[in-house]
C-alpha cells in the first residue's frame, strides 16, 4: 500500500490518509491483520508530521478499520468485525449520503441522473475489488 498526499487539494492531510487506508482495504491492496506503516515512518514518509499520521489512525481506529496492538503496532482489521452497531454505521453512512443529496441538488442533478451515477460508482467499485478491472 502506497499514501500519497496532496497539500494542494484543500482536503486535510490525516483525511488523506484515512480516505485512501480505507480505499486500499476495500480494494484488497490492504489486507485483514496487514500491518501499516508506523506513525514515525508513515509521517517521515509522506513529510508530515507525526501527529498528522497519528490523528489518522485515531480516526481510524475509532471508526473500527484499524487497531492497535500495543508494541507491535497498527493493523486491519478483519471485515465484520467493526465495534460500531448496525444503526451507528448506517448512522454515519446517512449522514454521507445526506450530504451527496444536497450537493446533488445545488448541482441541479435530478434524482434519476444521481441513482444512475451511483449505480454506475458501484458496478466499478465491485469490478475493482473482484479484480476483473
Amino acid at each position: 500500500m502506497r499514501i500519497r498526499v496532496h497539500f494542494e487539494s484543500g482536503v486535510p492531510v490525516y483525511l488523506q490518509i484515512v480516505q485512501q487506508v480505507k480505499s486500499a482495504a476495500a480494494g484488497g491492496t490492504l489486507l485483514p491483520g496487514e500491518p501499516l506503516p508506523s506513525v514515525r515512518n508513515l509521517a517521515e514518509e509522506l513529510r508530515v508530521n507525526r501527529n498528522t499520521v497519528a490523528r489518522a489512525y485515531t480516526e481510524l481506529e475509532s471508526e473500527g478499520v484499524i487497531e492497535t496492538r500495543q508494541g507491535a503496532g497498527c493493523f486491519l482489521k478483519a471485515i465484520g468485525s467493526s465495534p460500531l452497531t448496525r444503526s451507528a454505521r448506517e448512522g454515519r453512512l446517512n449522514a454521507e449520503i445526506d450530504a451527496l443529496i444536497v450537493q446533488a441538488h445545488h448541482l441541479r442533478i435530478a434524482d434519476a441522473e444521481l441513482k444512475r451515477l451511483l449505480a454506475e460508482r458501484l458496478d466499478r467499485f465491485r469490478s475493482s475489488t473482484s479484480g476483473t478491472d
